[in-house]
């Protein structure tokens, strides 16, 4: 896997040659708040060196803005409805995930079945002792507060070079009462008895979720946080388990967190946020802001219900906005985005829909007339993000598809690239017949484009190198086409 390019689809046509640096927005406007920053996170937001990702060490970071990032694709992300992955499959996208720099992998939930323990030891064997790029992730096992679960999570993961167990129980009064039917005090018993035995089994990084936090009394989240952290737990996640949280809400969860937990400095705070009401992404960055430094996400934001937040969302919002968010960053090789979104979709079989975010077969695409004509004078004008920083090569420089809102400057340039030259006068007979094609079509391919065009009317003068007929698309060059890993291999594209 040398590289990370990867060709889909519409708008199928040529490496884009835009260089603008990872991200480009020209942003008015800015709040109150942030208006303070911009003028010192200015330096840390100009192209620089990639930063160094700090030596691993469980309850800190050196580097206060570094953030792990903690993808549970494989295990919270294969919870989704349909998207059950064999352990081989499951090793397969750890793989991936390892290539695409994220720090911690939570590989699964051992004492779930005999094949996921098979499927995280596995991984902790080989991903977890396997340096990518001089980066080893840390392997983790989800386990619930009980010795059964705990023991089988510790035998799964022990093998990786840096094991942690995940536990967690849920402190809303609406679990603990219905669910649990335990009082407040029995739930920190439990948990500050599972944390200190997880820790006495050797494991040296131990992850504690008070699940439903964000429905949890605040006091009682200090209270019970106090307690994990003394018995060893050198991660806190806080878990917008239900996705009920507005980002106001989540953001100040995890500042008084911060403020109110004796301990807190002994140990990462993590978010951990759900998308029921489309608020994951956010949420997440509202966590960060506040003093979070684990974001946990999943790979096309897969999951229970609406999904998590995504990874591919949260990552390159930190990388656009580092004037906003206190110059935050992360060891994520963006490159291999695109790739490992692709992976993820065929082995759970949950392919995103065309306008999701940085992943979707629309997100670099562009139809309208107004943004085409602004794309073909400068790619800025409507893209913040260029493909390229995603690992996406497209074949159309612009990312153009025609259909019936494309304009006069988009039709031309592809008669252009095509190999027609044709008058002015010409064009707008021909133009005026392609609006009335357009009209009836959701989308128009090379073949139309050639129907319309006349031999005994305009002579094309083609350049061979350039013919539909070579077109990476081929007839449907201006079309969703098909899909071209690094691998070479093609897979049809969801439409």
């Amino acid at each position: 896997m040398s590289t990370a390019a990867t060709t889909f689809g519409s708008p199928n046509l040529a490496p884009a040659s835009h260089s603008f640096s990872s991200c480009r927005l020209l942003s008015h406007g800015f709040t109150v708040a942030a208006n303070r920053r911009v003028s010192r996170a200015s330096a840390r937001a100009s192209p620089a060196a990639p930063r160094r990702r700090p030596e691993y060490v469980p309850s800190r970071i050196d580097d206060p803005n570094y953030i792990r990032i903690f993808d549970t694709t494989l295990r919270d992300g294969e919870q989704s409805p349909g998207a059950t992955m064999t352990s081989a499959e499951k090793l397969v996208v750890a793989r991936q995930l390892a290539l695409l720099g994220v720090d911690v992998i939570d590989a699964g939930f051992p004492a779930s079945s005999p094949d996921d323990f098979r499927a995280v030891r596995s991984i902790a064997i080989e991903v977890g002792n396997t340096p990518v790029g001089g980066h080893i992730p840390v392997i983790g096992g989800l386990a619930r507060c009980n010795k059964r679960d705990i023991d089988a999570a510790w035998d799964a993961v022990k093998h990786a070079r840096r094991p942690r167990i995940n536990t967690f129980i849920a402190t809303s009064e609406i679990h603990m009462q219905h669910k649990l039917r335990k009082t407040p005090e029995q739930v920190v018993a439990i948990a500050r008895e599972m944390v200190a035995y997880a820790r006495a089994l050797g494991c040296p990084d131990v992850e504690f979720c008070p699940e439903d936090s964000g429905r949890s009394n605040k006091e009682f989240l200090y209270h019970i946080l106090e307690e994990v952290i003394q018995a060893g737990a050198t991660t806190i996640t806080i878990a917008d388990t239900v996705g009920s949280n507005l980002p106001v809400e989540y953001g100040k969860l995890i500042a008084d967190i911060k403020a109110n937990t004796h301990g807190i400095d002994n140990a990462i705070i993590s978010t951990h946020c759900h998308n029921d009401l489309g608020l994951a992404t956010a949420n997440t960055l509202a966590g960060a802001y506040a003093g979070a430094r684990q974001l946990e996400v999943t790979i096309n934001g897969i999951g229970e219900r609406a999904g998590n937040a995504a990874l591919e969302e949260v990552v390159m919002a930190l990388k656009c906005r580092p004037e906003l968010l206190d110059g935050m960053y992360t060891g994520i090789n963006t490159h291999h985005i695109t790739m490992t979104s692709k992976m993820v979709q065929e082995y759970s079989g949950l392919h995103v829909q065309p306008h999701k975010a940085i992943v979707g077969a629309n997100a670099f695409a562009h139809e309208s007339g107004i943004h085409q004509d602004g794309m073909l004078k400068y790619k800025g004008t409507y893209e913040i993000i260029s493909p390229d920083d995603i690992g996406l090569t497209r074949a159309n420089d612009s990312g153009i598809v025609l259909g019936k809102l494309s304009g006069r400057h988009a039709v031309r340039s592809v008669l252009v690239e095509l190999g027609y030259e044709i008058s002015d006068n010409e064009f707008e007979d021909f133009f005026k017949r392609y609006k009335e094609v357009a009209e009836k079509k959701k989308r128009i391919n090379d073949k139309d484009i050639k129907a319309l065009l006349s031999d005994e009317i305009f002579k094309p003068k083609l350049n061979p190198s350039v013919g539909s007929n070579n077109m990476p698309g081929g007839a449907s060059g201006h079309v969703l086409g098909s899909l071209e890993t690094a691998h070479g291999t093609s897979t049809s594209q969801q439409q």
